[in-house]
Order: C-alpha cells, then sequence, then structure tokens
C-alpha cells in the first residue's frame, strides 16, 4: 500500500511539472540544439495513447527517435518558425513537450481541458497520461516502427 502511495505521489508530482513553467524553442536553431543536449543523456520517449516507456534511451537509440521526430516536425510544420516544442529549461533540460504539427487545438491556450502534447521526453520516467484524444493512424503507424 504504500509503494502505491509513492508511485500516486510521484505521477501527481510529475503532472504538476508538466503543468508548469516551460520556454517555448521558438526558432528551428534553438530546436536543433535542444536536440543535441537530449542525445547526449537518457531520456525515457512517451508518445501519448502508447505504452508508458519502461526504460530510458540513449545513444544510438535515442538520437535516431529523436532525429526521426526532428524530420517529422520539420516536414509537418509548414513555417519557418518551431513554436511547438517546450522546455522546463532550456540549457539543462529535464522535461519536454512536443506538439503535434497536424493538432495543435488548444495547446497554446489556458483552456480547462488544453490539447495534450502528442510526445514527452523526460530525465524522470513518467506516468501514464490520459489522452482523450487519441493518436490518429499516421501516429501510430510512425510510433510502431521503433517498437521492437
Amino acid at each position: 500500500m504504500a509503494l502505491n502511495a509513492m508511485e500516486n505521489s510521484e505521477a501527481m508530482a510529475f503532472h504538476a511539472r508538466l503543468k508548469g513553467t516551460f520556454h517555448g524553442i521558438l526558432q528551428w536553431q534553438q530546436l536543433d540544439a535542444l536536440w543535441e543536449r537530449v542525445k547526449s543523456g537518457h531520456w525515457f520517449f512517451y508518445q501519448l495513447g502508447e505504452a508508458v516507456p519502461e526504460n530510458a534511451l540513449h545513444g544510438s537509440e535515442l538520437a535516431e527517435r529523436v532525429d526521426a521526430l526532428n524530420a517529422l516536425l520539420h516536414n509537418e510544420h509548414e513555417y519557418d518558425y518551431c513554436g511547438i516544442v517546450y522546455a522546463d529549461q532550456v540549457e539543462i533540460p529535464t522535461l519536454i513537450k512536443v506538439y503535434d504539427p497536424n493538432n495543435l487545438g488548444s495547446a497554446c491556450s489556458r483552456s480547462t481541458t488544453p490539447t495534450p502534447p502528442r510526445w514527452i521526453l523526460s530525465t524522470a520516467q513518467p506516468p501514464l497520461i490520459e489522452n482523450h484524444d487519441p493518436a490518429p493512424n499516421s501516429r501510430k503507424r510512425w510510433w510502431q516502427l521503433f517498437s521492437r
């Protein structure tokens, strides 16, 4: 029972962090620099609507996933600025939210039910995050490229 309470407490703390202050990555060059910092660490890479990752990725496996996400964002976000990636800290990030360029909804608004990010990168294992906006088939297929 104590484990359940601890897990619940950790989940609540993660959700509070997810709703906390983030810095928008506005320029593509800023995103490139952020990805380089991410690639040097160990990160949980979570696509909402899929299973919560059990292990952090690092090395070539992490780089492959980050590069694929970067390519997807560049190909599908048809603007000369980024603006759909948010980091808790830009220089030493521990939590990153990435919004789906094809489903931005109310991601930037303060509505009571903002659109959740499609991907979360975290140095701590994330809990299950409820997502009432299921991933489209194209995102499910994209994610399956990494299922091994």
